[in-house]
């Protein structure tokens, strides 16, 4: 797990330093400084462009990784890698030509609720653009085990762009119009930089020879492109279906909240940076021990990181509510409902990996195409009667199913488990910590409330992880960085 502490470590910091700028222009800045219809039309814009990225980026950034280390040849990986960078235009350059010719037919059908959506459309087309050839050359990078940059680029870059371009827009320097194109620009530009970084870890050979293996490849992108989709589905299609059934003021409060719950997601996306290129080499190997062994070492850390950030984040939101604007309160079950879903997609580990980079992702493709039509459909059903919660309770059941399924798939087939003894453990100190604290406030300020609430559940967390020494992996750290014997 070395290269893996190393690169995750790094990785959660820079991630972290991402969610807390982001906080920052979510909870704060975006509130105060744009009005609730286009900071609502923000979150719709870049879900959209979110869920579109995948069909444009035609799968490559993961095809990338799965297939870079079975070429053994020179030719045939420089074949290889320049069809990854010429392979999305296939996609691309038919959307950008459909998107032209039927523009009235597609905003008309997307702001049937809200009318902002039509001066947008073309911003969500540029952004998704600029999102799929980010993950291509983020990729480029990850597969010769360099992760730490892109990641900043990802979680940094951008939302410190937005925050200059919140400020702009505060002292009047932008208008809203010209803060919606900055927006645009900040993606172009975070791509522009990650092509030159990984073309100077590995410059293109622009070789047009024949791959031997061209047609597993390319039914891997095709199927890929619906594994992404489904993701991505999964995340962002629950703000896009609210901008067409409620008022896209609403977005933003329902935006405020995932995004609170997205932090316990943090660890899990800093580690599969990682994870992603390291368990493609252990099943190109069929060095099952190590799979194994990675698979139940990533649960069992990230379920104790996530854990923690879970209650930090479920034990202290009453008092955050305080300090944001009243009417953001009204995301506060949400907040419960998507951290529980999140708390479930950390403590999978390399699931993920595993599935995207082995043979059978061909059933998880199709049972994922099912759940995403179970999602719409659970969508449809509860944001007419429940608004943003209906929203939340959908994501829920779909993720919970979704991810039950990859945990028994990847038991039948590979016959490796994720949980252990531990795994109990840990889940009964979250239960425990969570029925200690939820109840009992300090009669200060909301801040003071969450600092001092936050200091002593991390010395309890860390003292009870590092004196029944839950993860040997994590004892090191401590140890490490706590100076101890």
């Amino acid at each position: 797990m070395g290269v893996v502490a190393t690169q995750s470590f790094k990785n959660i910091v820079s991630t972290y330093l991402g969610f807390f700028i982001g906080a920052i222009n979510t909870l704060f800045l975006y509130t105060e400084f744009l009005s609730d219809k286009y900071y609502g039309m923000v979150g719709y814009m870049l879900s959209l462009a979110y869920v579109v990225m995948p069909l444009m980026a035609f799968g490559m950034h993961n095809t990338l990784i799965k297939f870079y280390s079975s070429f053994k040849t020179r030719v045939s990986l420089n074949s290889f890698l320049t069809l990854v960078l010429f392979l999305p235009m296939l996609i691309i350059i038919p959307i950008i030509i459909l998107t032209y010719l039927s523009y009235d037919v597609i905003v008309g059908f997307l702001s049937k609720e809200n009318e902002i959506i039509k001066g947008y459309l073309w911003h969500t087309i540029c952004i998704a653009i600029a999102l799929a050839y980010f993950e291509v050359l983020f990729a480029w990078a990850k597969v010769q085990m360099q992760t730490v940059f892109g990641n900043f680029m990802k979680e940094v870059f951008h939302r410190v762009g937005a925050m200059i371009l919140l400020f702009l827009l505060y002292l009047k320097l932008i208008d809203v119009e010209q803060f919606m194109t900055g927006l645009v620009v900040v993606y172009a530009l975070r791509t522009l930089v990650m092509k030159f970084y990984a073309f100077s870890i590995k410059f293109p050979v622009i070789t047009f020879k024949k791959i031997n293996n061209i047609g597993s490849i390319l039914k891997y992108s095709f199927l890929i492109i619906i594994a992404g989709s489904i993701a991505t589905v999964l995340l962002d299609v629950d703000k896009v279906m609210l901008g067409y059934y409620i008022d896209i003021e609403q977005i933003a409060y329902y935006n405020v909240a995932i995004f609170i719950a997205t932090v316990i997601a943090v660890p899990q996306r800093s580690m599969h940076q990682i994870l992603m290129p390291l368990s493609a080499k252990f099943l190109n190997e069929k060095n099952f021990d190590a799979l194994e062994d990675l698979y139940k070492r990533s649960s069992l850390n990230l379920f104790i990181v996530g854990g923690f950030i879970f209650l930090l984040i479920i034990l202290n939101i009453n008092q955050l509510y305080r300090i944001i604007p009243d009417e953001f309160s009204g995301g506060l079950f949400v907040v419960f409902i998507i951290s529980l879903s999140k708390l479930y997609d950390t403590i999978l580990g390399s699931n993920n990996a595993i599935l995207f980079n082995s043979d059978y992702y061909r059933m998880v493709l199709v049972l994922g195409v099912v759940l995403v039509a179970l999602m719409v459909m659970l969508n449809i059903i509860f944001i007419p009667w429940l608004g943003i919660n209906g929203a939340g309770v959908a994501t829920f059941l779909a993720v919970f199913v979704y991810n039950s399924i990859k945990i028994y798939f990847v038991y039948r087939k590979f016959k490796i488990f994720p949980f252990t003894k531990q795994s109990l453990n840990i889940a009964t100190l979250v239960l425990i910590s969570t029925l200690l604290f939820y109840f009992w406030d300090f009669p200060f300020h909301p801040i003071i409330n969450i600092a001092l609430k936050s200091v002593l559940l991390g010395v309890l967390y860390v003292f009870v992880i590092y004196r029944f020494n839950f993860s040997a992996d994590l004892s090191v750290q401590i140890r490490k960085y706590l100076k101890l014997k």
